[in-house]
């Protein structure tokens, strides 16, 4: 399990420790960039491990792609798509990720009073889109395969968590060798409720009244699908 200090969050015993946590007047974070600078300082000590950042799109991908270049990682996706609730989609009831993993959330189509039928329903428009996710990504930027690898999978924020639970569960599936979460700000509930799939987790804040991700930013608008392209296409090769 990961040690934790006033609110945030490190490594487990001989990985990286998060600082001491700070009283705060204003959001922690300028912007994703910045997020990723922050979480970088946490992940440094992993970049003995030479591991892939497998960025959630498309919120994760400008904060994976500042912690890779501070560290020297290669950069990749996960690909992910939420299932969202009916009428509600900034509700998410579960997530689908690439490499037929599905996770769903029980206790939300319960008190939805969500059919399994409904659930079929759900989950197939989520594979459209995830599919439609995979098309586009995997054509600006070849999946790097995570076999036997060191692999961390970088968000914007953890809110329910069941994207990033899917997103390790994927990469876990497709042989990673350590499976990592590295998010700037989360839930401590949702930290813990995912915890125990993973092989650790790193987050800058994790504080007891999570509100919104966005509320922690001060600068929180969706990147545009060119910007995360931008991030995401392999630089030309110095001669």
């Amino acid at each position: 399990m990961s040690e934790e200090r006033n609110g945030r969050r490190g490594m487990p015993a001989g990985g990286a420790r998060a600082p001491a946590g700070r009283s705060r007047r204003r959001p922690a974070f300028a912007d994703r960039s910045d997020a990723g600078r922050q979480l970088a300082e946490l992940l440094a000590p992993l970049a003995r491990e030479h591991p892939i950042l497998y960025a959630i799109p498309r919120g994760g991908v400008p904060v994976a792609a500042e912690a890779a270049r501070a560290l020297g990682a290669a950069l990749d996706v996960v690909c992910v798509c939420k299932v969202r609730a009916p009428g509600n989609p900034e509700f998410a009831i579960g997530a689908l990720a690439e490499g037929g993993v599905c996770v769903l959330s029980d206790t939300a189509m319960e008190a939805l009073c969500l059919t399994d039928e409904d659930a079929r329903a759900l989950l197939a428009r989520a594979g459209e889109q995830l599919q439609e996710q995979i098309d586009r990504y995997r054509s600006i930027r070849p999946p790097i395969p995570p076999n036997g690898r060191t692999a961390i999978v970088v968000d914007d924020g953890l809110a329910t968590g069941r994207s990033a639970l899917a997103a390790v569960r994927s990469l876990r599936r497709r042989g990673a060798g350590r499976v990592l979460l590295a998010v700037p700000v989360a839930a401590r509930e949702s930290l813990a409720a995912i915890e125990a799939d993973t092989d650790g987790v790193i987050c800058v804040e994790a504080p007891v009244a999570m509100r919104a991700v966005g509320w922690w930013y001060e600068r929180f608008g969706p990147p545009s699908e060119e910007q995360v392209a931008a991030l995401l296409r392999p630089r030309p090769s110095r001669a």
